[in-house]
């Protein structure tokens, strides 16, 4: 009859092997939680970033339409203009306009920009 002498792990041993898994469970549960949250900041950001984008391309093309519509009514206004001199005043008057709402325009968009560029803090 041969006898298997049983092997038994120390106390001390499997105590330290027990919190050692216990250590590792929370380190990868803090990874995870770590991750998670970088993965909501990325799509939060991402859906800022597409929701600015939006609008940015929404206000641009808005703008295009103001821009050529008065673009058309000077051409208009020219037409019927009686003399070089009317013709002259007109042109004047419409570039004034068009650098003043070219600059609200452009003051606009850079705002919307600036906005989509900050972090929002939650």
């Amino acid at each position: 009859m041969s006898t298997n002498p049983q092997f038994e792990v120390p106390v001390d041993m499997r105590e330290f092997a027990q919190k050692s898994v216990e250590q590792a469970r929370k380190a990868f549960e803090g990874f995870v939680s770590v991750a998670q949250k970088t993965a909501d900041a990325v799509d939060s950001a991402g859906a800022n970033m597409r929701a600015n984008a939006k609008s940015v391309s929404s206000k641009t093309l808005g703008y295009a339409e103001q821009n050529v519509n008065a673009a058309f009514d000077l051409a208009h206004k020219l037409v019927q203009a009686k003399d070089p001199q009317e013709a002259f005043a007109l042109q004047s008057e419409f570039l004034k306009s068009q650098l003043a709402s070219l600059q609200a325009q452009a003051k606009e968009i850079g705002a919307i920009i600036q906005t989509s560029a900050t972090p929002k803090s939650e």
